[in-house]
Order: structure tokens, then sequence, then C-alpha cells
């Protein structure tokens, strides 16, 4: 994710959070272990502040998901010259249950990373822990095209 923000910049990059929720504690508030992240385009008419994931990016992004059995957990993108804290734009374009990965980039440096969950009445985004293990060698490093 930080190579792929610092890749980007000074444009936002987004892409795709595979994995798998913790079995012993399924639903909100889950532990959640990402297993691959799946960089995809920005599709945003002003990228260099927003981000915008196509239909059919999504709905591969899901395929690709199940066809590794796994889940698709959520989302990241980052942030460039801005905090790794959700904007009010994030919230307003956000789907509960998933979680959202920012990843600040500071002068096309890493900077800060943190992930959150929109809370189920769409208030506010939530702070979540989220694990990310080496990559599963059975997973793609990318959605096949």
């Amino acid at each position: 994710m930080a190579r792929h923000a610092v890749e980007d910049y000074p444009r936002e990059c987004c892409g795709a959070l595979l994995g798998r929720e913790a079995a012993d504690e399924p639903g909100a508030g889950a532990a959640r272990e990402v297993l691959r992240v799946v960089p995809l385009a920005n599709r945003q008419d002003s990228p260099r502040n927003r981000f915008l994931l196509a239909a059919e990016d999504v709905r591969e992004a899901e395929r690709f998901a199940r066809e590794a059995r796994c889940e698709l957990l959520g989302w990241y993108h980052s942030h460039p010259d801005s905090p790794a804290r959700p904007s009010e734009y994030d919230r307003e374009n956000a789907w509960p249950w998933y979680s959202y990965v920012i990843v600040s980039v500071a002068r096309g440096a890493p900077g800060e990373m943190a992930s959150w969950r929109l809370a189920d009445d769409r208030s506010a985004f939530l702070p979540e822990k989220i694990e990310a293990s080496g990559a599963d060698p059975h997973l793609p490093a990318s959605i096949p095209r």
C-alpha cells in the first residue's frame, strides 16, 4: 500500500484489501487479517484529492476474492500531503462493514497508515486494528484481466 501510494503521489491511489475475519470473532469489530492488497485504478476526475472505484473494478475485486477463497475486506487509498484520517468525502462515499485503510504521503514519502470502519448508522468512522501478514502465496499479486 505504501509503495503504491508513493508511486501515485501526488495523486490518490486506491486498491482492494483481501483476507479473512478471525473465525472466532465474526461480525462487527472482528479482527481482520489482510493477506493481499490489490492496486486498482483511481477513476476520479480530480485524483489529487479524491478517489473513485469503477463498478467493474469492484465486481472484479469481489470475483477475485471469491476465487481466492477469501473475503473482500475493504479498500485502501492515500492522502497526499494530508493525515491518515477520513475526510467528509470519504465518509459520505463509504459503505458500512468494509475496512478503509488510509496511507498518508508527505512530499512523496510514506507516512502513517490507519484503518477505519464506518459506523452502521454512517455517522462517523471508527478506528480499527487491522493486521497485515505476509502475502498468501496462493493468492496472485494482481487481479487477472
